[in-house]
């Protein structure tokens, strides 16, 4: 291995991170322009574009870029330690990199509908939609922390109990925001 290949690990490590904060923040910001349609003009109109704005720079100055370097660095990495691909954790941890990928494309399609003011989505199913990335995070850390083929079965069935749990968080918020005069 070369002596490059912590400071490329680290890279790729800062724009995985860099790419999660976009991608948990893109959903909430859809949250907010689907209840800012349901106000009132002009509020509706205001907050509408602002969100637009905020939205257009999270995803095209900070969410694509660090998805696009943390692949690179990934690339690069594996490019060092070609060894990693014959592991079975790595095979299960790629196949998460996929649905991370398939998510954040998703996502720039749901990005594109809501720059045109096509909402077609409630605010309990994006904040659904928002955990997605959550589960996948968990996923991943875990496998490349455990680096166990069968120990990746037990973090499958903790994501499932995690994922139930965010459920019935959301579940919880809704409820209560239903009962408060201020929702």
């Amino acid at each position: 291995m070369t002596e490059y290949y912590n400071y490329i690990k680290a890279l790729h490590l800062i724009f995985v991170i860099t790419w999660f904060a976009g991608l948990f923040y893109i959903p909430r910001l859809f949250i907010y322009h689907i209840e800012a349609n349901q106000k009132p003009s002009p509020d509706k109109e205001i907050i509408s574009e602002q969100l637009k704005l905020m939205t257009k720079r999270l995803w095209y100055i900070i969410t694509w870029p660090s998805a696009i370097l943390a692949t690179f660095f990934a690339i690069w990495l594996l490019i060092l330690a070609p060894q990693w691909l014959s592991q079975s954790w790595m095979h299960v941890k790629l196949l998460f990199v996929v649905l991370l990928i398939a998510y954040h494309l998703r996502n720039h399609s749901i990005f594109k509908k809501f720059q045109r003011d096509e909402i077609v989505y409630s605010s309990n199913y994006m904040r659904i939609w928002n955990e997605v990335a959550t589960l996948i995070l968990f996923a991943v850390v875990f496998l490349v922390i455990l680096k166990s083929a069968f120990n990746w079965i037990f973090g499958v069935v903790g994501i499932i109990c995690l994922g139930v749990l965010l459920m019935l968080g959301i579940k919880l918020y809704k409820r209560i925001r239903n009962k408060s005069p201020e929702a």
